[in-house]
């Protein structure tokens, strides 16, 4: 095994030097700097107006939109996160390096398009839908901290190796 796999295994490093080096070089690295506080500032806008809804009864129409388009952004976002990690990992999805993070994105966009199917399919009354829609927030969440803290931990480990170079 190289020992940047076995680096990469034991946690110490979440990027080869040549990854590093694409990553850096992609433009897709800044779509998904751009796309991942707009996806959340929808989520939070979207989350405000489904439980306003949920406690009050009001405003499902603009609740209903705001979670089309956080879908939207979602399937955007990871569209483009496919091509990202093409690049800098060789392979479209469940890259090592962000295995589980892609297997919880799994789940977020598997509960998105569920509510857009039975929105779509009058199969869910208003209360279930939005109620779906806060369990796809909520894994959503759990995703958005799976990257943040994978990503910060990426960071300070940059930092550490930039320190004894």
């Amino acid at each position: 095994m190289p020992l940047h796999e076995i680096k990469r295994d034991q946690g110490i490093s979440l990027y080869t030097p040549d990854e590093k080096k694409r990553r850096d070089a992609t433009v897709w690295t800044l779509v998904q700097g751009v796309l991942a506080p707009i996806q959340f500032v929808v989520f939070l806008a979207s989350s405000y107006f489904v439980v306003r809804y949920l406690m009050t009864g009001l405003g499902y129409d603009i609740a209903t939109f705001s979670i089309i388009l956080k879908t939207a952004v979602l399937v955007t976002i990871m569209v483009t996160g496919a091509i990202w990690e093409k690049v800098v990992f060789g392979q479209y999805l469940l890259a090592p390096a962000f295995f589980w993070e892609d297997v919880v994105s799994f789940f977020v966009i598997a509960l998105h398009l569920a509510y857009v199917f039975s929105l779509l399919t009058n199969s869910l009354s208003e209360q279930q839908l939005m109620t779906l829609a806060l369990l796809a927030y909520a894994v959503y969440l759990v995703n958005a901290l799976q990257f943040i803290l994978k990503l910060r931990s990426a960071r300070l480990q940059s930092n550490i190796g930039d320190s004894y170079a």
